[in-house]
């Protein structure tokens, strides 16, 4: 049975949503947990759900006593080295040895993406794992990668995403043959700055399903199942949808509260507005991988609910049964020589 190990003391909700969020999981995708974090916390967690440690073993759910906890007002970097028994550190720990095949936090991103990069390490070709968001807006699931652990590149960087984006659409959301688009500020191969330039040489020169660049307003129609950018640029675009779509629902809700009318067409268009909000729920997403590390990562959002966890447990399972590390290091090993013209791109 797989397992994957959930840092329990890592977001806004913690303990509280990573416990429900596991037992969700454990019962819906049949995967063994562990929770890791301070183990008092966690149990009382455990009892307001009455489960007892009989049913425990039942759902494959174990609890890892880790004291320490790395906050979001932590320096990451010496937090990370200092905090060796931190409950993200230690569930990183278990993957490294074999006793986990994922990775589950809720917690800093950037502790998360070093501790990752630290413990796990990066996949051998991997100049830079990056962090992949698969927002539903489209409802086919567009792959955005970087959303945010590169904010510098260089062009070979955003190629080694396209490759990684490219598997990631095939093996979990399930796209044939991947179209990849380059995220500037214009349709045409001119546009752009120096790093979309050279990166769009490289993506026109490889084997990839590569259509071009593509615009901001493009990044929801469904035009690239792959969309590549610099971590600087897709966390923005992707905070920015996500300030866009809360804003939205906050008015509509507004508007369908405001007169008797209203409220009485709101009665009788409630199911397509629950339709609709589902659809834009970064919960039914619940993470975004890290790819190109060694051993499966899975970093959610800090505000991420127990529905958000137990999905984002499903999206780590998908990537263990989808041999997604070992895929990414056969295919990047042989895409990155042909792109490079024989050689690798190093980062330095």
């Amino acid at each position: 049975m797989l397992k994957i190990a959930v840092d329990a003391m890592g977001g806004d909700f913690a303990p509280a949503s990573e416990v429900e969020g596991a037992l969700q999981a454990a019962r819906e995708f049949g995967v063994g947990v562990v929770l890791v974090g301070r183990s008092e916390q966690i149990e009382a967690e455990l009892s307001r759900h009455n489960v007892s440690p009989l049913a425990l073993r039942g759902l494959k759910v174990e609890v890892l006593d880790a004291r320490e906890v790395i906050t979001m007002d932590d320096p990451v970097a010496s937090a990370v080295r200092r905090k060796k028994n931190s409950s993200i550190r230690r569930a990183a720990e278990l993957v490294k040895s074999g006793e986990a095949q994922g990775l589950v936090s809720a917690g800093s991103t950037g502790a998360v993406m070093m501790t990752a990069k630290l413990v796990l390490g990066a996949l051998p070709h991997v100049d830079r794992p990056a962090l992949a968001a698969v927002p539903t807006i489209t409802g086919r699931g567009t792959v955005i990668l970087d959303v945010g652990a590169n904010a510098e590149c260089k062009a070979v960087h955003l190629y080694q995403f396209a490759v990684m984006g490219s598997l990631y659409s095939n093996v979990i959301v399930g796209v044939e043959r991947p179209k990849v688009g380059l995220l500037s500020i214009g349709e045409e191969e001119i546009k752009g700055n120096d790093l979309t330039k050279e990166a769009f040489k490289l993506l026109k020169s490889s084997s990839l399903n590569f259509i071009g660049n593509i615009e901001g307003r493009d990044m929801y129609t469904g035009q690239a199942d792959v969309i590549v950018c610099d971590g600087f640029t897709g966390n923005v675009a992707l905070k920015v949808s996500e300030g866009v779509i809360e804003t939205t629902m906050k008015m509509l809700k507004e508007e369908l509260m405001g007169s008797l009318q209203s409220k009485a067409g709101a009665i009788l268009t409630r199911p397509a507005f629950q339709r609709f909000k589902q659809r834009l729920d970064y919960a039914e997403y619940g993470g975004a991988p890290l790819i190109g590390v060694k051993g499966v990562t899975v970093i959610c959002h800090g505000r991420s609910s127990a529905k958000a966890i137990g999905n984002a447990i499903g999206v780590a399972r998908d990537c263990c049964r989808g041999n997604i590390n070992e895929r990414l290091e056969a295919e990047i090993g042989q895409g990155a020589i042909s792109a490079m013209g024989g050689h690798r791109g190093h980062a330095h």
